[in-house]
């Protein structure tokens, strides 16, 4: 198994190169993990507290958990990934059935921050975008997807997204082999990183 983790502020893109390189490689040969699917549960708390909740920090992330799932595939178990709801703020009682494959992406902003994890990575990739156009992204898929308004993203990334991003995240661009700049827009690293994934394909 040839693991790629795909890592960025948020707003950079991963999920756009993300599905850009699944258009390019044999789906029946490649499978996803994503970070979020891994946010520690908080269904215990008022969901006025669950909305103000810091899912920037890598404490918000259950890493033994999310490590021990990429170990399994590495050994040719399957695994029942857990979901998250960005609505309700919670853990979901459905998880998503994965298989082991020959090639792995994992994808989210704080994975790179974690060396263990970097460890079961073959391929880091950060995605570099400039953080006006991240705010932008940020705003138009919080009020779309997540049922934030405005103003509520805006506070919500001074408070903690931009705080999480300069101690955390942009340092972990660090550990990156690649920095693709202009994020998940820029299809030429698609078509970079696909056509080194086909490669692997063909060589196994």
């Amino acid at each position: 198994m040839f693991i790629i983790g795909i890592a960025g502020g948020s707003g950079s893109g991963k999920t756009t190169l993300v599905n850009s390189i699944l258009e390019r490689v044999p789906y029946d040969q490649i499978s996803l993990l994503t970070q979020d699917s891994y946010y520690k549960d908080s269904s215990h708390l008022p969901i006025e507290q669950r909305r103000v909740l810091n899912f920037d920090h890598p404490d918000s992330i259950e890493w033994e958990l999310m490590r021990g799932d990429i170990q399994k595939l590495k050994s040719g178990q399957e695994i029942d990934s857990p979901t998250y709801s960005y609505l309700t703020c919670t853990r979901q009682p459905e998880t998503i059935r994965i298989k082991p494959n020959k090639i792995l992406l994992i994808e989210g902003i704080l994975i790179l921050t974690q060396p263990e994890l970097c460890d079961e990575m073959d391929m880091r990739i950060y995605l570099e975008v400039e953080s006006d156009y991240r705010l932008s992204r940020i705003i138009e898929r919080d009020m779309e997807s997540r049922g934030r308004t405005a103003q509520e993203v805006i506070k919500r990334y001074y408070q903690t997204v931009r705080p999480m991003h300069e101690e955390f995240i942009k340092p972990s661009r660090e550990r990156a082999d690649m920095l693709v700049m202009g994020g998940g827009l820029n299809t030429k690293a698609a078509d970079f990183i696909s056509s080194a994934i086909l490669g692997k394909l063909l060589a196994k």
